[in-house]
């Protein structure tokens, strides 16, 4: 692997940057020199330095983002924005992409790597990754309403749905709308909406709050993202590896 590769996927910097550090004597392969950012590496061998700071390889890298409302769910759109459109230089790869998605007008919890093997166990209905939504809906809903969700119900289209637990989070009388959250098992195609509206009312905003052990990180503002912290990826990973039931 090229050595200007390498530390650009390790993001020390953009290509532009990486360039300037070899050019300027700041990087080091096994104790000598490097010269040429073309230098063949071994990442999985080879010392790499910047300066005194070792560069150390990483395959796999996994980010937290708060979505958005406007924004797709995808790697690249030629006609709308994309959340991979909201990393910056440095952080930005090419093989990153986002687990499972939320819709353009959906905003909260999304996470996003390159690890596939993880991706496919988040999203495979063999495993139970619980994602929890707050949504704001049209009318006065009833706490007898939202029971009707724990035993499972179907749709008008005769999808039939798991068991989900709802609770009502505040009623707002002068604007008429209630604010639930609701816990679902699955991700069938506009789900929440759906459920709502087998009780006449609408969703009018809907946020995901938590995906599997993962809550919306406190501050992490709409648009914005950051790397999972090491406990963060720990338990992500028990939920990829949680059978249906348990």
């Amino acid at each position: 692997m090229r050595v200007d590769k390498f530390l650009h996927a390790m993001r020390i910097g953009t290509r532009t940057q990486v360039r300037r550090l070899i050019k300027d004597g700041h990087i080091t392969a096994n104790g000598e020199p490097v010269i040429s950012g073309k230098q063949q590496i071994n990442p999985g061998s080879d010392t790499v330095f910047l300066d005194d700071v070792q560069v150390r390889y990483q395959q796999y890298f996994y980010y937290v983002m708060n979505k958005p409302v406007g924004v797709i769910t995808a790697t690249t759109d030629s006609a709308a924005k994309t959340v991979m459109d909201l990393f910056n230089t440095t952080d930005f790869r090419d093989d990153l992409f986002p687990v499972g998605r939320l819709d353009k007008d959906t905003e909260g919890i999304l996470v996003i790597t390159n690890d596939g093997a993880l991706s496919h166990d988040l999203l495979s209905p063999n495993h139970h990754v619980t994602k929890v939504y707050e949504a704001e809906v049209t009318g006065e809903i009833t706490a007898a309403q939202l029971a009707n969700f724990n035993d499972g119900i179907t749709l008008k289209d005769g999808t039939e749905l798991q068991p989900a637990q709802a609770e009502i989070v505040q009623f707002h009388e002068i604007e008429n709308f209630t604010t639930i959250q609701i816990m679902i098992h699955e991700g069938k195609y506009h789900q929440v909406k759906r459920m709502v509206g087998t009780l006449g009312e609408r969703v009018v905003g809907l946020r995901r709050i938590k995906f599997g052990s993962l809550t919306l990180p406190v501050g992490l503002l709409a648009g914005n993202y950051r790397a999972l912290t090491d406990d963060e990826l720990t338990a992500l990973k028990a939920d990829a590896n949680q059978p249906v039931g348990e």
